[in-house]
């Protein structure tokens, strides 16, 4: 980690977070590579071209970035950069982190100890007030509750946990209500407790904000308990990324004429821990170490190419031929092109800058969306 980010060094890493094509893996790339986010800014448009990207890629200006700055300050929510010392440890941990955040409320709760608790939002009323009941349990035991302000589960875990400390990470940003019956629970997480964000504070959620939001919800917590989910549900998505990233998986039981038992009961079959009450929960984390964060090497110095820019070029596009729609490991493609892992790594930064390629947590790539 280093000290807090100069005012300067602040604008960079924000527009290098927002720049169009970096999610956090080409982010913790380019700035491994280059040390810093100035460079890392400097070198895009050059490695976009390499990748073949014809257009010109969006970068944000300094007067864009300063204009979300003070859009979160307007409303009282903090940025948190990755590699700055008020950064979440638990968040600091994963491969690689989100590269912001923003809080609004009591950024102190993200270093405490937490369970998320996640679940249908057609959920049912035994399955809302079982959510209810487990987080205000778990506040009562010190443990802050997260979960994503969803209809159904996610709301009554909230309201279980809202006197003890619980957290609201949303897909969109930290003023983005939604549902909207849900903005008087906002107003009182925002108050008693932390509303996160990986977006910019006005923006609109997404589809494809929701996997990063279920990221954070399992990143920041020691465990994961789902209530309610049917078989395609984000909250499933949420308990293989806690699987992912070493945390606890627990689910509650439910009945097999009930569809949103079948998710629930498929983690159990799965070897999730079983959780009919706190104590289950207690049990889990009484095995479970604290998170250690990550060794980061922000200043490390410019990675020279091992390939000429004709074959890197070249190299490129095979390794293009080869993405699908289907995630692949970098590894296997290092072996498929038996180039070195340097080279893969750098070529592969550079298809995702053109759009050509999508880097993932854990060393996947699929292919880039037309």
């Amino acid at each position: 980690m280093t000290p807090s980010l100069s005012d300067a060094e602040r604008l960079a890493w924000l527009r290098l977070a927002r720049t169009e094509n970096v999610g956090p893996v080409t982010f913790d790339q380019l700035v491994s590579r280059f040390g810093d986010a100035s460079s890392a800014l400097a070198a895009i448009p050059d490695l976009a071209r390499r990748g073949g990207r014809t257009a010109g890629l969006k970068i944000p200006s300094e007067d864009e970035v300063r204009a979300e700055l003070s859009a979160g300050e307007a409303i009282g929510a903090t940025l948190v950069c990755a590699c700055e010392p008020a950064f979440p440890q638990a968040l600091a941990a994963l491969d690689p982190p989100p590269p912001v955040i923003w809080a609004l409320g009591r950024a102190e709760l993200l270093d405490r100890s937490a369970v998320a608790v996640v679940g249908a939002r057609v959920a049912s009323a035994a399955g809302q007030r079982f959510a209810r009941g487990l987080a205000a349990d778990l506040g009562q035991a010190g443990h802050v509750v997260v979960s994503g302000l969803a209809r159904g589960i996610d709301g009554a875990a909230h309201e279980g946990a809202l006197p003890y400390g619980t957290i609201a990470v949303l897909g969109g940003g930290v003023a983005d209500v939604y549902p909207p019956e849900h903005r008087e629970l906002h107003a009182r997480i925002a108050e008693m407790g932390c509303v996160v964000s990986e977006s910019a504070p006005g923006w609109k959620a997404q589809a494809r904000d929701f996997p990063r939001r279920n990221r954070i919800i399992s990143g920041l917590s020691r465990a994961v308990v789902v209530v309610e989910a049917e078989i395609r549900s984000g909250s499933l998505i949420t308990a293989r990324l806690a699987a992912e990233q070493g945390r606890e998986v627990l689910a509650v039981p439910g009945s097999p004429l009930d569809p949103r038992a079948k998710g629930t009961n498929d983690l159990i079959r799965q070897g999730a821990a079983l959780c009919e009450g706190v104590e289950d929960v207690l049990r889990a984390l009484e095995g479970l170490s604290g998170v250690r964060e990550r060794e980061r090497r922000y200043l490390a110095p410019p990675t020279a190419r091992d390939l000429d820019e004709g074959e890197a070029s070249a190299l490129g596009v095979r390794i293009a031929e080869l993405l699908s729609p289907t995630p692949v490991s970098r590894d296997e493609i290092v072996r498929s092109t038996s180039a070195s892992a340097g080279a893969v790594a750098a070529a592969l930064v550079e298809l995702s800058l053109a759009g050509r390629a999508e880097l993932l947590p854990g060393g996947w790539v699929v292919r880039g969306e037309p």
